[in-house]
């Protein structure tokens, strides 16, 4: 058996690097593939049927695919920029500085660090490795939970906010009166978001230039379509009650869409949290019931190659799986 173990550990560290690969390029396979780009050719036909029903309908679609595009655009200039640690806390909604945020980190490493070393029994290095790891994703993380929720928070009450704005315009409210009305009435965040417009714009800065700044505090899809709504109608003219209206109702659109993928998808991800955990829990009562068994993998060198190659596997699948349940709407 002996004989066999550097084959096996060789055998399992290239499956190990194909997967890996495998992991790393499976979008331009999937993007590549016919059935796909036959799909995509079918919806750009049936989009292409649509717009030529009636003239309303191939202007509200023309409308929907140009704020697309902006969205577009805007995502891609965003992923070259990412916000810096002020902004993230920004848009968390957290009264931090750095200092601030630096010290939640090591006194995250330092609570760790004692938690392992006093509980577990290892040695002070695994705890110090366990302790910095700890002290760099754990302020991360709540970080980025915040802004998680308060970008969900302000997705759901933006269209409410854009249907007040509409029956004030068309009841002959200006728009700045209209602003006012939802930085009074509606709830957070996008009150606070509102105030801060309308702020802007009492301080001298145009109203197209004040909404602009709205995707810089909050970068989302339904934040950049307002602001490119705003900033059309004060460029270009046209009804701006309509334009409000059609962007009311893609973002109730897009709401309904994510709750609906949300839904469909939900069966795959508890598949998914189901199969990742059964390794987990197995070792777990394999180390209960028979610790002799089990404890090969912690005690001998092979051991841990496999258990390391184990933890990447497991690492691979479950990013696969996540891109699998994930979509973009």
């Amino acid at each position: 058996m002996n004989s066999y173990a550097p084959f096996l550990v060789f055998l399992l560290c290239t499956s190990s690097v194909l997967c890996l690969l495998l992991t790393i390029f499976y979008p331009r396979f999937v993007a590549g593939y016919p059935f796909n780009r036959r799909l995509e050719l079918i919806s750009a036909a049936g989009s292409a049927a649509k717009l030529r029903g009636n003239g309303e309908t191939s202007r509200k679609r023309s409308v929907e695919e140009t704020l697309r595009e902006a969205e577009e655009r805007a995502a891609a200039s965003a992923k070259k920029a990412k916000p810096s640690l002020a902004a993230r806390l920004r848009q968390a909604q957290l009264n931090w500085s750095k200092s601030t945020y630096y010290l939640v980190c090591v006194i995250s490493g330092l609570a760790t660090f004692l938690v392992i070393l006093g509980t577990t029994g290892l040695g002070k290095l695994p705890a110090l490795a366990f302790s910095i790891s700890a002290g760099l994703l754990l302020p991360h993380l709540y970080v980025n939970f915040r802004r998680r929720r308060r970008f969900k928070r302000f997705t759901a009450e933006l269209a409410d906010a854009v249907d007040i704005v509409v029956r004030g315009v068309k009841v002959g409210l200006p728009l700045v009166a209209c602003f006012k009305i939802v930085a009074t009435e509606a709830h957070s965040p996008v009150k606070e978001e509102f105030k801060l417009i309308v702020e802007d714009q009492t301080l001298g800065m145009p109203l197209g230039d004040a909404t602009d700044r709205l995707p810089d505090r909050v970068p989302i899809a339904e934040a950049r379509f307002f602001a490119i709504v705003i900033a059309m109608q004060s460029r270009t003219g046209g009804s701006l009650s309509e334009a409000l209206a059609n962007l009311s109702k893609v973002l109730r659109d897009r709401q309904k869409m994510r709750q609906k993928v949300k839904a469909l998808s939900a069966e795959s991800k508890a598949s998914a949290a189901i199969i990742g955990a059964i390794p987990i829990f197995v070792a777990a009562a394999l180390f209960v019931t028979t610790p002799a068994y089990i404890a090969l993998l912690f005690t001998t060198h092979t051991g841990n190659i496999v258990l390391a190659g184990c933890a990447v596997w497991m690492l691979m699948g479950t990013m696969v799986m996540r891109r699998m349940i994930n979509f973009d709407i």
